[in-house]
């Protein structure tokens, strides 16, 4: 893939939020995600090249990943995941979006989504995660339900670890604000339901409204079999009525 061309600009800001992140991070972050920034090999002063940060995915989990101009419309989105490929944002964001943006960028995508990866559990329940979907993706309805998985677990999810409350979304990895903000005392955190996650709608600008944590990491496998039960049920019943009228 053709590598873009970042500027002195680029390569500070991808430098001072690696700093700020991982610092903020420390007994904060999941151990999947700990272990995977140092397996990942990110480098702290220069923003990484796609060729080679594919390269080490395919090494540890067999997933690769594929560029992208910014947010991917959610059917390409879900389809790219059974396919074990990970579309990442090849710009960098500007020192005037630095503490907030509302789409991903390279820093989101590479910093907050790809250490995950190259967790071998992870990766495979990811790629499951897409091969459900797949079955799903002309059903609009089904592809919200997805998509709400999906993000307040993968983007905005926290999980227990032990005794210990720690974040693995990728939106709270990487950004600051929202890592504070999701962690206080005032916010609503809830353990993870299927039902509840499906009902709550998406926050793209904004914080999140409400915060959903996995008791254990075998959580995460048991809500995709219930929704994958939910919507192979839900399918069915609609495709009963249609022949019913």
């Amino acid at each position: 893939m053709q590598a873009p061309h970042f500027t002195a600009e680029d390569h500070l800001v991808w430098k001072v939020l690696f700093d700020r992140q991982t610092a903020l991070l420390h007994r904060r972050a999941a151990a999947p995600f700990v272990a995977g920034l140092t397996r990942l090999g990110l480098a702290r002063d220069a923003a990484p090249n796609l060729d080679d940060l594919g390269q080490r995915l395919r090494q540890h989990t067999g997933w690769d990943v594929v560029p992208a101009p910014g947010r991917v419309d959610d059917r390409t989105f879900l389809a790219l995941l059974a396919e074990r490929r990970y579309p990442v944002t090849q710009w960098v964001r500007s020192m005037q979006q630095f503490d907030y943006i509302a789409g991903p960028d390279l820093f989101h995508d590479a910093f907050g989504h790809l250490p995950m990866l190259t967790d071998p559990e992870w990766a495979t329940w990811l790629e499951h995660f897409g091969q459900v979907a797949r079955h799903h993706l002309h059903d609009a309805a089904a592809v919200q339900e997805l998509v709400r998985l999906f993000w307040y677990t993968a983007e905005f999810g926290l999980v227990q670890e032990g005794e210990q409350l720690r974040v693995f979304g990728a939106g709270l990895l990487s950004s600051a604000s929202e890592l504070h903000h999701c962690l206080g005392e005032e916010v609503v955190r809830q353990p993870l339901e299927v039902a509840a996650v499906v009902a709550t709608p998406v926050v793209r600008e904004g914080f999140q409204a409400t915060y959903f944590v996995l008791p254990n990491w075998a959580e995460l496998s048991d809500a995709t079999a219930e929704l994958a039960v939910r919507l192979t049920a839900a399918n069915v019943g609609a495709t009963v009525s249609a022949d019913q009228r």
